[in-house]
């Protein structure tokens, strides 16, 4: 860590040195150039104009062998300033340059890539400055244009990377559907300008919730882990428990202060696995989503075994995600965590109440995205997507034709409104298929109900709902991927008593009541919350603790490739 900062005190000493002989030069030229007719800045103005000009009838804009990804507001934010540069005046750098320059470098610190931002060039033309300068030569306006140019659309990236993430939700992952951030970026540049506060204004386009910022401080942690050579690796054998000795314990403990390096672990008998260590054990499951037994067997110690390296790019990846979703999430709303199986119901910053949920299988994946939260129905009809229909029920209608009624379910000729049901025995079904089922299928209410006996009804255009379940037992079960899409929760009469309890009647003892009446009936939500549905794999808890989860989806893979993606180059 102590040469980290040394080198970070060199790099930016250095950078220091490089500026203040380019502004000392500037302030000592009394004379133009001869090749001036014109100021520094009326120069560089000029092959501001001309480039972007050139660029306006062009698709891809190039500078210093660097494609300009913000040719699309680049042009707009140069003709609001007359072209006049926005990082250099006619008595040198403009000294917001510097301190863009300097949070340019500290991009990684937010799990991004400063090369990603032209600094490899900027640092090259600065060089070039400054070696003019000793030199005596003078400065080449179009190399000082190319130096404002690429800075403004480093400020620029780097500030939609900050808002709305490096990677594109949509076009990575099927299932992210977050609202589209609306900031103006070339107001936003200008406003920093014009008030010289350019870190701050990148500061404020970071996530604020702590959930970010404590991402960020996990990441230098593990980091520093990862420099120093990471954490010991456990070798395979037969499961540890409490009442072991040996080696193997001595190695786990070694492992397990990194984790936790209380004394519990730090035993003087360090290989005798006893009930402090156990307490350890069972700690480290609990923040990795594993069977808290306290045992080290196969899938504990595979979760102990994954190197530092790797934990360190899953908290760049979460930190990604956060960048997608909605900056303000709400006063009050749910929060579902589909990689942890889990519900939060958060109000005012507190969790007020939390649950097991069941989401979708890997071949039907809940979806991520955002709605709002309006009513609820108790004893819900269940109309069957028609994917289940085809993929699930028609081949048990092949075999029983029964199966509908004995499932409470109702067969209609379509899915038209007023469309009369049928008899189920009166269809050949061995020669319906995928393409031929037009069919309508309702399970009525009751307790056979896919849907048990409560939804909670948040629009969205995938038709998935949070809903009861008969199946409680799956509850139980420490991975929870089960459903079609849609969430059961495993409190929903006491989602729905706390839902309602604002400006209605509703008490629990009357919802059991209007339940056990078996009719089915909406209920609008007094205060509609906003639901959130999101995908993390790594996340920091509100006592500022790490935890990591499986990625049961398979996203994480494909969204580091795509954050390790190079800028197009000429």
């Amino acid at each position: 860590m102590r040469e980290k900062q040394k080198y970070s005190k060199t790099r930016a000493a250095f950078l220091f040195f490089l500026w203040s002989l380019f502004i000392i030069f500037l302030h000592q030229t009394t004379t133009r150039p001869v090749w001036a007719t014109e100021t520094l800045s009326e120069a560089i103005a000029t092959h501001l104009r001309t480039g972007i000009g050139s660029a306006d009838r062009q698709k891809r804009f190039v500078c210093q062998s660097e494609i300009i990804c913000g040719i699309s507001v680049i042009p707009r934010f140069y003709h609001q300033r007359g072209f006049k540069p926005a990082w250099i005046t006619d008595k040198g750098f403009f000294p917001q340059a510097k301190v863009l320059i300097a949070a340019i470098e500290e991009a990684n610190r937010e799990g991004l890539n400063p090369e990603d931002y032209h600094l490899f060039k900027i640092k090259a033309l600065l060089a070039e400055a400054v070696d003019r300068q000793l030199k005596k030569i003078p400065h080449s306006p179009k190399d000082m244009a190319d130096f404002d140019l690429l800075l403004t659309d480093a400020f620029l990236i780097y500030c939609s990377h900050l808002l709305a993430g490096r990677v594109n939700p949509e076009t990575i992952h099927t299932g992210w559907f977050i609202s589209t951030h609306d900031a103006h970026l070339v107001d936003i540049l200008q406003a920093a300008l014009d008030s010289n506060q350019i870190k701050e204004a990148l500061n404020k386009l970071k996530p604020s919730h702590p959930g970010y910022t404590g991402l960020g401080r996990m990441l230098i942690h593990y980091r520093r882990i990862v420099k120093n050579g990471g954490w010991p690796h456990l070798v395979s054998g037969s499961s540890l428990k409490k009442g072991d000795q040996g080696e193997r314990v001595e190695e786990l403990r070694k492992r397990l202060l990194f984790f936790d390096d209380s004394k519990s672990v730090a035993e003087e008998n360090d290989q005798v696995f006893d009930e402090q260590l156990e307490e350890v054990v069972r700690s480290f499951q609990k923040k990795h989503g594993l069977k808290k037994d306290g045992i080290v067997g196969p899938k504990t110690r595979a979760a102990l075994n994954v190197p530092a390296k790797v934990r360190a790019r899953q908290i760049e990846l979460n930190m990604e995600r956060w960048r997608w979703i909605p900056r303000n999430l709400g006063q009050r709303y749910i929060l579902v965590n589909i990689a942890d199986f889990k519900l939060s119901l958060i109000e005012n910053g507190e969790t007020v109440m939390d649950m097991r949920v069941v989401v979708g299988r890997t071949y039907r994946r809940t979806p991520v995205f955002s709605s709002k939260m309006k009513y609820l129905v108790l004893n819900p009809f269940w109309n069957v997507p028609m994917s289940i229909a085809v993929k699930d029920i028609l081949p048990k209608l092949r075999e029983n034709h029964n199966y509908l009624s004995l499932q409470n379910m109702t067969l209609y000729a379509n899915w038209q409104n007023g469309a009369p049901p049928i008899d189920p025995g009166s269809i050949d079904w061995s020669k319906v298929n995928r393409r031929s089922f037009r069919y309508k299928l309702v399970q009525k209410p009751g307790p056979q109900n896919a849907l048990g006996r409560l939804k909670f009804m948040f629009p969205n255009k995938f038709s998935v709902y949070l809903h009861d379940t008969p199946s409680k037992e799956l509850f139980q079960k420490n991975i929870r991927s089960f459903s079609s899409g849609c969430i059961r929760a495993e409190k929903p009469v006491e989602l729905a008593v706390y839902l309602l309890k604002d400006g209605s009647n509703w008490t629990r003892e009357k919802i059991m009541a209007a339940i056990n009446h078996g009719k089915n009936r909406s209920i609008g939500i007094p205060r509609p919350l906003n639901v959130h549905l999101l995908y993390w794999t790594a996340w920091v808890d509100k006592a500022g603790e790490i935890h990591f989860r499986d990625d049961i989806y398979d996203r994480d893979r494909p969204l580091d490739k795509a954050l390790q993606e190079r800028p197009p180059r000429v």
